[in-house]
């Protein structure tokens, strides 16, 4: 029999029959990983009793040790879910992940809650921390791999927690905030039809809160807005911001941001005429001389005394001739 085949089989037989304890066992918990708990100092921090180990974890977080907070807590959850010290050990879990800036993380800790324990009186506190953490996305935080490695930020994240948030609760307090913010990620994002389509949810959705339907309409105008600067000669996006622009200057003529979208009303309509002069040229460079007549007049409806104006009449009359011609 080979050599080594039989040293193996005899420290095969020597460790199954003389185990000895590790000095110390490798022990995972979410959210901090691995670690190694020296023999002997998981007696002083585990208890046998729910409570019991929730005192643990709350004394240690105030002391503002969150590695052991978490312990301690997530022992509660995982030896007594159905406790009712459970939600509160939970909460602590979400806190403690929160307080060492892994968000994504603790984001995913305070839904649990929301599944889970809807009843807890920690409820309107964690949907409002949700918040706040994606508020930080939504600002420029950089998101974590597992927890550590960070990478750049994306517009998804926050969308996305915006949008878990309102679904959580779609009349809540917080609600109508964060449907706003929905359309803000996407409106950083520059998916402004995305944009267009969150602010005008929370518009229809939240009719009695004045102050939501304003800034939702506001904003939905300047992705429209934004829009068109990007739209070529596509003339309908632009007539969907001065419409809304315009529902919003009516309905809230004492908001202080009526004299901008004012403004923006002028620059929009000034840009349609713009954009049928140069669609109408389109037309005449191809000799289609009714499309480009048509939208020389749009010029002259949408504003008679502007430069484009005086221009697409001195066209009108050079095109006479040949719609004479074309009919005969």
């Amino acid at each position: 029999m080979n050599r080594r085949f039989v040293f193996l089989i005899i420290v095969a037989a020597f460790v199954a029959l003389f185990p000895f304890r590790s000095p110390a066992p490798l022990i995972y918990t979410p959210g901090e990983g691995w670690y190694y708990e020296p023999y002997g100092t998981t007696l002083k921090w585990q208890r046998t009793r729910a409570k019991d180990q929730l005192d643990v974890a709350e004394q240690a977080f105030k002391v503002r040790d969150y590695n052991l907070a978490l312990r301690a807590a997530y022992r509660v959850v995982k030896v007594w879910p159905l406790s009712d010290y459970a939600p509160r050990a939970q909460y602590l879990v979400a806190r403690c992940l929160e307080a060492k800036g892994k968000d994504e993380m603790a984001f995913d800790a305070y839904q649990k809650i929301i599944q889970q324990y809807p009843k807890s009186s920690e409820y309107e506190d964690v949907i409002w921390r949700q918040y706040r953490i994606a508020d930080r996305f939504l600002h420029g935080e950089w998101p974590r791999l597992w927890g550590y490695v960070p990478y750049p930020p994306t517009m998804d994240i926050p969308a996305s927690m915006f949008g878990e948030i309102v679904t959580n609760g779609p009349y809540s307090d917080v609600a109508p905030h964060a449907q706003l913010r929905v359309g803000a990620a996407r409106e950083q994002q520059k998916d402004y039809e995305a944009a267009v389509t969150a602010y005008q949810t929370a518009a229809d959705r939240y009719q009695n809160q004045p102050v939501i339907v304003a800034d939702a309409l506001y904003r939905q105008g300047m992705s429209y807005a934004k829009e068109a600067g990007t739209a070529g000669y596509d003339q309908g996006t632009a007539e969907e911001a001065i419409a809304t622009f315009t529902d919003f200057v009516t309905f809230y003529p004492d908001d202080r941001r009526v004299p901008y979208a004012q403004r923006l009303i002028t620059a929009l309509k000034a840009q349609q005429v713009e954009g049928n002069f140069k669609i109408a040229q389109f037309y005449e460079f191809y000799k289609k001389w009714d499309g480009a007549v048509i939208y020389y007049n749009e010029v002259l409806q949408l504003d008679p005394n502007s430069h484009y104006a005086a221009l697409a009449r001195q066209r009108i009359e050079a095109l006479k001739p040949r719609l004479q011609l074309s009919a005969n």
